[in-house]
């Protein structure tokens, strides 16, 4: 079976290795000219990381993120609210990793063209349009390069293009933009000293607009004492008077030092961060209200351009990858590519919809909303019941993780459906 993946991002890149291991043939068409190590930090949470290493990338991921060992949750002032353990701390069979996006996208391109050819990313091709046929679909496509129009031809059609997915305009096209709530996030990346444990996850803050974020995503050991500090200061703006520029618009020194200069926290010093990080970036928060289907014919959505959600709780990037791989399990279980999408559709779509809807209610990030509103830490049971709840909407208690049955698919199965 022939599959176009359309965005060559890390969920694009691991879907064409779940198909590719579930012995299906994917192409990726990525508009970006080319494939550069960029970005910030992201976290893989252990549902993801299991989906990887089963995948064959265990030993990669390790070499390239430290794993986080703690959650911490501060007030204002840098006071603990809630902590809780992370990864195999926690429990978990697989670990937890914090790590530079770039690195991640480039590990996974390698993987990519080693597995698949060098060929089986084309960059520099925007999409432009499908039609569907009884027997395939067919994409267009621009190239970037020359301006000339090229198409391809497959039995099924990903679109993996993000959050503003050309593919999803076309499936849906009077869905219009994506949707903020006011607040923006101005993203930096460090080099810095030991930061509290070397292996932890700190928010502060109170809600939306209002919250500072920081976690390695290098190794100190590793890196002559001091190592890469992701962090991400909140900001809150006008709605009716939003700051010049859309995302990925850079953030003056000045604006940086007037927007941290009301955080002092006993544990790092934002400032110095912010003097240290080559370039910082802000970014809106955005997300999309959740689609009633994926899945229309031979064509589905996978990851942010199927539901892209708020940056709570650590999940967007994380259910991506658990997407790729259910996507491929479902395609080598059905005889027709139809009904196979269908099947993706409903074992994905519920879950991860109400994950879009837990993060705009703050997701595990109420904890600190309501620290605040209680007016120090909340009792251990009530914290403890926001962070259960949502890592069981997600899918990520260690029990959960564990038990489900692997979606690796062995490769003499499936084999009439390709």
């Amino acid at each position: 079976m022939r599959v176009i993946v359309v965005g060559g991002g890390i969920a694009g890149l691991s879907c064409a290795l779940s198909l590719h291991a579930a012995g299906f043939e994917p192409r990726v068409y990525e508009s970006a000219r080319a494939v550069e190590a960029v970005g910030v930090g992201i976290n893989l949470l252990p549902h993801a990381v299991r989906e990887l290493a089963e995948l064959g990338l265990a030993d990669e991921l390790d070499a390239i993120a430290p794993a986080p060992r703690l959650l911490s949750y501060r007030d204002r002032a840098g006071a603990p609210v809630w902590e809780e353990p992370l990864g195999l701390a926690a429990g978990h069979r697989w670990p937890q990793y914090s790590v530079h996006r770039g690195r991640l996208h480039l590990l996974l391109l390698a993987a990519v063209r080693a597995r698949l050819g060098p060929d089986a990313v084309r960059t520099g091709l925007r999409f432009r349009r499908f039609e569907q046929t009884e027997g395939g679909v067919r994409a267009h496509f621009l190239d970037r390069s020359g301006g000339a129009h090229t198409a391809g031809t497959a039995d099924v059609l990903i679109g993996s293009d993000g959050i503003d997915s050309a593919v999803r305009a076309q499936l849906f096209p009077g869905e219009g933009p994506a949707k903020g709530n006011g607040v923006r996030m101005w993203r930096g990346v460090a080099p810095y000293p030991r930061f509290l444990d070397g292996r932890s996850i700190v928010v502060a803050g109170h809600t939306p607009g209002d919250k500072f974020v920081a976690y390695p995503i290098g190794d100190p050991a590793a890196e002559g004492g001091e190592a890469l500090l992701n962090w991400v200061l909140e900001v809150r703006h006008d709605p009716a008077a939003p700051p010049p520029g859309g995302a990925g618009r850079r953030v003056t020194a000045a604006e940086a030092r007037a927007g941290l200069a009301s955080w002092t926290l006993p544990f790092v010093d934002p400032a110095a961060l912010a003097e240290r990080s080559p370039a910082i970036v802000e970014f809106p928060m955005l997300d999309r209200d959740p689609l009633p289907r994926w899945s229309f014919g031979r064509v589905t959505l996978l990851g942010d351009a199927a539901h892209p959600m708020y940056p709570m709780g650590m999940n967007g990037g994380s259910q991506s990858v658990v997407d790729a791989r259910v996507l491929a399990w479902c395609l080598a279980q059905e005889s027709e590519p139809t009904a196979a999408l269908r099947r993706y559709d409903g074992l994905r779509r519920p879950a991860v919809n109400a994950i879009v809807l837990a993060n705009r209610g703050l997701g595990p990030e109420e904890i600190i909303a309501r620290a605040a509103e209680h007016g120090g830490p909340l009792p251990a049971g009530r914290a403890g019941r926001i962070s259960l709840r949502y890592q069981e909407l997600s899918g990520a208690t260690p029990a959960q993780v564990d038990a489900h049955p692997s979606w690796t698919v062995p490769r003499d199965s499936g084999d009439s459906a390709r």
